[in-house]
């Protein structure tokens, strides 16, 4: 049991285990799961004046440094380097550092977009296992905000002009 699921089934959080081809990001593994990379969240690890964030975004999406500086109410928000990640979260995969700021100590902002979602596939903390729940187990005992954190999503073909919400 890893510590992931050991978290979420202290919590008694529901969840499902699956195990893929190794997937360095998060569109590497939605296509190892057969699934789209919207049902993917990603975690990014911020490193801010007062230490180490996580932003959770949609797997499609890119981050908003200005937004997520917004989200985390400080200027000079950057990503974490590897090195960084490495040092600070020893005990995860590059890649693949799960959405719990409780395990690792890090105050967690989760886009509201994700929050839209009724399950959610994320990185277990290897590059080869991730985790499935549903968005509303996984955050109800999880000390999180709400911020959008992510790019804002291109006009799509069916809707000139508009942009999705």
């Amino acid at each position: 049991m890893s510590a992931v699921t050991e978290r979420l089934t202290k919590l008694n959080v529901p969840y499902e285990v699956i195990a893929h081809e190794q997937a360095f990001t998060s569109t590497e593994e939605a296509l190892a799961l057969g699934v789209s990379p919207d049902d993917v969240v990603k975690t990014i690890v911020l490193d801010t004046p007062s230490g180490h964030a996580l932003a959770v975004i949609p797997g499609s999406r890119r981050l908003d440094i200005r937004a997520a500086e917004r989200a985390v109410d400080a200027k000079h928000v950057r990503m974490a380097t590897e090195r960084e990640i490495e040092k600070g979260f020893p005990t995860y995969e590059l890649g693949a550092v799960p959405p719990l700021g409780s395990l690792v100590g890090a105050p967690t902002y989760v886009d509201p977009e994700v929050m839209r979602h009724d399950t959610l596939v994320f990185a277990a903390g290897t590059q080869t296992e991730s985790v499935k729940v549903r968005s509303e187990d996984l955050f109800r005992s999880e000390p999180m905000t709400v911020a959008r954190s992510r790019d804002c999503p291109t006009p799509t073909m069916d809707s000139p002009g508009r942009r999705r919400r």
